[in-house]
């Protein structure tokens, strides 16, 4: 079995992490913002009810020793980071870009089924969970700049309850 890479192994650590109900803010993903700061994250993060997947892709790939998307907030600046990744190479950890209602979504490649990816991703029903998205929603497959893939495509059978998302919002 293929080891994660890092910036995945960081994503799943964070698996559960959820916002504060109301308009209390979570101390961990408000300590994400804090950390990565508004120059990397393109704006002062100031509340956990702000759409904050790129956020957490952000925190994830930097504590990998990576560098962020410019303007890592924004879900579809990651459309541009690191380098293009073929739909049939893809492989753990890989970023995946998707559009829907209002913007878009970012999140880590962890498996796929014929229909979704199997995404790994913050702000998802405002936890850091696993989530199915169409694959046609998908509009940018990206990987890090020099870093090797060291596995390709995990194809995931058990798929039964497990509902597609429409919105990540």
């Amino acid at each position: 079995m293929t080891k994660d890479p890092a910036w995945l192994t960081a994503a799943r650590a964070k698996l559960g992490t959820r916002e504060a109900p109301g308009v209390a803010n979570n101390p961990t993903i408000m300590g994400w913002a804090k950390r990565l700061g508004a120059k990397a994250l393109g704006m002062v993060f100031n509340a956990d009810s702000v759409p904050w997947c790129g956020l957490f892709v952000a925190t994830c790939v930097s504590e990998a020793g990576l560098p962020t998307a410019p303007i890592a907030v924004r879900a579809s600046a990651w459309s541009f980071w690191g380098v293009p990744i073929a739909a049939d190479k893809l492989a753990p950890g890989a970023v995946l870009v998707f559009q829907r209602p209002g913007g878009g979504h970012v999140g880590f490649y962890v498996g796929e089924d014929a229909t979704a990816y199997h995404v790994l991703g913050g702000n998802q029903g405002d936890s850091v969970s696993i989530t199915r998205i169409l694959k046609s929603r998908c509009v940018a497959r990206r990987w890090p700049a020099g870093e090797p893939v060291v596995s390709g495509p995990v194809k995931m059978t058990a798929i039964a309850g497990i509902p597609l998302s429409k919105n990540e919002a």
